[in-house]
């Protein structure tokens, strides 16, 4: 039998994304990186995360590098009415629209999503806002960190020596644009039905107190507010952090089944036995007593091979690896979650699909360098082109 060709799941989407910095760029990778031609579309001063090192690569900041592959870049002053035209004219081959201004951005430009819909109806338009449109706070300007501290993320990360403490990454930003995504697939499922495209709006507010689970179920039936727990879950014991011989290992023993291995396991079946500890309630009310004791009998092991006995003995575990050594793993290059383009490494897809896997085309564009070649494809001549580059409609040099 012949072998069928792979093809990526978005081969033949259109994307134009006209968003910066990270929920809206992180969104326009993921298509990408799952066939859609996206379309950078940067301010004559660039996407800002350009500047955002060091570390740098000719210039452009790791940031950058992180977030933008599998992009065609192009530098568009959307501020003039013919940068806006351009603009169009983009919009008229396109499947999908993403930006993340300042709500009220695009409507004060005159290209806001009515305006969209009404002459391109088919097209998907998707917003990244920090708190939607309307509302008490509608409108206003949302940041990561801003969103872990109002979506009540930090005050169940960290100690009662800590304090309420930020996530230690952009996670409000980064799952705001997975859920925009989300919705833009939602949308393209729709279309394929109606013909008609849609608007969607992944906001940050709404993605940080999505992510509050179990806390928010907890409060919902108890009443009771979630305390700082740092590692530990609030829920099972023994689920954190605990202290060996060496460097730190996580358990994550989520039945009375896996408890009594666990103990068997570092030759200590006694702790199981101990009517403190008979239930996952027991332990949850006395994980003081059971850390002390388990870090007892663990003091004598090392991390690393203990944990492998452990999860391949059914008990989840794991060492607690710095960035480096995660990355160095080699189940990371089995499930080839660092990928390289020339002289671009990054991080791979997450999402492995057998029939339409995701490909990498593209390393992160300079700055618009793709400028002659979209807008050659978008109708503009050669003296069009030089004529836009002189006017700053579309500058091939950063702004800065």
């Amino acid at each position: 039998m012949t072998a069928v060709p792979k093809t990526s799941a978005l081969d033949g989407l259109k994307v134009v994304d006209l968003s910066r910095v990270l929920g809206g760029p992180i969104a326009g990778q993921i298509l990408g990186d799952h066939g859609a031609d996206v379309i950078k579309v940067e301010p004559p001063s660039g996407d800002e995360t350009r500047e955002w090192g060091p570390p740098f690569q000719e210039e452009t900041a790791s940031y950058f590098i992180g977030i933008n592959r599998n992009k065609r870049a192009l530098a568009l002053d959307l501020r003039q009415e013919e940068g806006r035209d351009v603009l169009m004219r983009l919009l008229a081959h396109a499947d999908v629209v993403l930006e993340n201004f300042k709500t009220g951005t695009m409507e004060r430009w005159g290209i806001g999503p009515e305006v969209l819909r009404e002459r391109f109806p088919a097209l998907i338009y998707c917003r990244v806002s920090g708190f939607g449109a309307d509302g008490p706070m509608g409108g206003l300007p949302g940041y990561d960190a801003i969103l872990q501290a109002m979506g009540g993320l930090m005050s169940v990360n960290g100690t009662e020596e800590s304090g309420p403490t930020r996530v230690g990454l952009p996670l409000v930003d980064m799952v705001t644009g997975m859920n925009a995504v989300q919705g833009i697939l939602l949308a393209l499922h729709h279309r394929s039905r109606t013909g008609m495209g849609q608007f969607i709006e992944a906001a940050l507010f709404d993605s940080a107190l999505s992510l509050l689970h179990p806390h928010a179920a907890n409060y919902a039936l108890s009443g009771k507010l979630p305390k700082l727990t740092g590692n530990d879950h609030p829920n099972i014991s023994p689920y954190s952090a605990y202290a060996t011989g060496g460097r730190p290992i996580y358990l994550s023993v989520g039945n009375d089944r896996q408890f009594a291995r666990l103990c068997e396991l570092i030759d200590a079946p006694d702790i199981a036995t101990d009517p403190r500890f008979s239930s996952n309630g027991n332990r949850v009310k006395n994980r003081a007593a059971l850390r002390e004791v388990l870090e007892a009998v663990l003091a004598s092991h090392d991390a690393n091979t203990l944990a492998t006995k452990l999860i391949e003995g059914g008990v989840p575990a794991g060492p607690v690896l710095d960035v480096g050594e995660a990355l160095a793993h080699p189940h990371t290059a089995h499930r080839q979650m660092r990928v390289s383009i020339g002289d671009y490494t990054g991080l791979g897809a997450p999402v492995k699909a057998a029939s339409t896997p995701a490909s990498y085309r593209r390393k992160p564009p300079k700055f618009a360098e793709h400028r002659e070649e979209i807008l050659s494809e978008a109708g503009f001549s050669a003296d069009d082109i030089s004529a836009l580059t002189q006017k700053g409609i579309t500058p091939d040099k950063r702004n800065i």
